[in-house]
C-alpha cells in the first residue's frame, strides 16, 4: 500500500474556509467566488476490484478529472455557480461550488490499466480491477550436476546393510 503524507493542519485549514465563507456572506461577497469543496466519497473493496462512489451532483462530466499515477487514484474537478439572478436576490446559498481535488491510495495489487469510470444520476463510480496474482512455483532442486531426483523410500527402509 502507498504511503499517503498526514497533514495535521487539515482541521485547522477547514475551519478557516469555513470562517472565510462566513465572513463573506457577511460583507457582501460576489456569490461567483471560487471556492473549494471536497464531495463524500465511498471506498469498497471487494475480491475483485476496489470501488469508488462520489458524490458529484449538478456536475457536467466534462468538468470532472480522475489520474491515477503511483498507485494514487485522483478525483478532481470543478462545480460552477452558472446562474444569474438579476432582480431576485438570494437568502440561503448552501451548495458548495468551485473546485476539489480527492486522492485515495490503491494497493499494489491492482490494474491501472483496466479502471473504469461511470457518471450517472450525480454519482461518479470508478472501479479499479485488482491485477491477477500469480500464483507460486515450484522449482525444482537439482543435486551438483546430475538432474532433479525424486528419491522415495518404502517404510521401515531405513536401516543400512553392513
Amino acid at each position: 500500500m502507498a504511503i499517503v503524507r498526514w497533514d495535521p493542519f487539515r482541521e485547522l485549514t477547514a475551519l478557516q474556509t469555513e470562517v472565510n465563507r462566513l465572513f463573506s456572506r457577511v460583507g457582501g461577497s460576489d456569490v461567483t467566488e471560487r471556492q473549494s469543496w471536497t464531495p463524500s466519497i465511498d471506498v469498497i473493496e471487494t475480491d475483485g476490484s476496489i470501488k469508488l462512489k462520489a458524490e458529484l451532483a449538478g456536475m457536467d462530466p466534462a468538468d470532472i478529472s480522475i489520474e491515477v499515477q503511483d498507485n494514487v487514484l485522483t478525483v478532481s474537478g470543478e462545480r460552477r455557480f452558472e446562474e444569474e439572478v438579476r432582480e431576485d436576490k438570494y437568502y440561503r446559498i448552501e451548495r458548495r461550488y468551485g473546485s476539489f481535488s480527492r486522492s485515495i491510495a490503491l494497493p499494489q495489487t491492482v490494474d491501472e490499466s483496466k479502471i473504469e469510470a461511470r457518471y450517472e444520476n450525480g454519482v461518479l463510480e470508478v472501479e479499479v480491477p485488482k491485477a491477477e496474482i500469480a500464483k507460486p512455483k515450484k522449482i525444482a532442486v537439482s543435486i551438483g550436476s546430475q538432474k532433479t531426483k525424486t528419491v522415495e523410500a518404502p517404510a521401515g527402509a531405513s536401516e543400512s546393510k553392513n
